[in-house]
């Protein structure tokens, strides 16, 4: 259910994937969710979906038990690989999160950052469906995004499901269409009410982070 564009994109720009973070009218707010995803998921055994470089596996280590990180993209896990991640507390494992295997474990919370924006709309209540047969009566916590006009990647068009996708480019000048929305609070709570319990968000000016209960 991943868009082929999507993970062409990442698996191509994996090495640039952090420079997100640098943009400096991001610090105070990026420095603030790190401390509320280690506080939300201190102590859990984390299973993380979508890790990327491994840059908020560092974070979640810090604080929980354990942390098995997956990711689509094998390039990804490369890189997550060359961070000074505790071995004792953090597996690396490339794995679908739309597919997620039979033996993927047990869980007491799940770490989702700037991947939910991905996921399509009409594509969002199956995926919670998914993860709720795969990890059970488990903790969810979404990292994301919020659109900030003159930070945040100009939305490129509309689809008929109401998604909003970006043109990103690779370094070699490869252009992707990427799926990227930046839903309000009221769409988050609307959307998973039926899937999930225990709502409770956090918004800042550039991130937004959920958390709840799957049920």
């Amino acid at each position: 259910m991943i868009t082929e564009q999507s993970a062409q994109y990442y698996a191509k720009s994996a090495i640039h994937h952090d420079r997100v973070y640098d943009k400096p009218e991001r610090q105070h707010d990026l420095a603030d969710m790190r401390r509320h995803v280690a506080e939300a998921l201190h102590g859990h055994v984390v299973l993380e979906l979508a890790c990327g470089t491994g840059y908020w596996t560092e974070v979640i280590a810090a604080s929980a038990d354990s942390v098995v990180a997956t990711d689509i993209n094998a390039e990804m896990i490369a890189l997550a690989e060359r961070r000074a991640l505790p071995r004792e507390k953090v597996q690396l494992r490339v794995a679908d999160a739309y597919d997620l295997p039979a033996d993927i474990g047990s869980y007491t919370a799940i770490f989702i950052g700037f991947w939910w924006s991905h996921v399509k709309r009409e594509q969002q209540e199956k995926f919670l469906a998914h993860l709720r047969a795969r990890a059970g009566d488990v903790v969810l916590v979404l990292l994301d995004d919020a659109y900030v006009e003159g930070s945040s990647d100009t939305v490129a068009r509309t689809d008929l499901e109401g998604n909003t996708y970006q043109i990103s480019v690779t370094a070699a000048g490869e252009r992707y269409e990427i799926p990227k929305t930046y839903p309000s609070d009221s769409a988050l709570r609307k959307k998973m009410a039926s899937m999930v319990r225990e709502i409770k968000i956090v918004r800042r000016d550039y991130y937004w982070m959920l958390t709840c209960r799957l049920k």
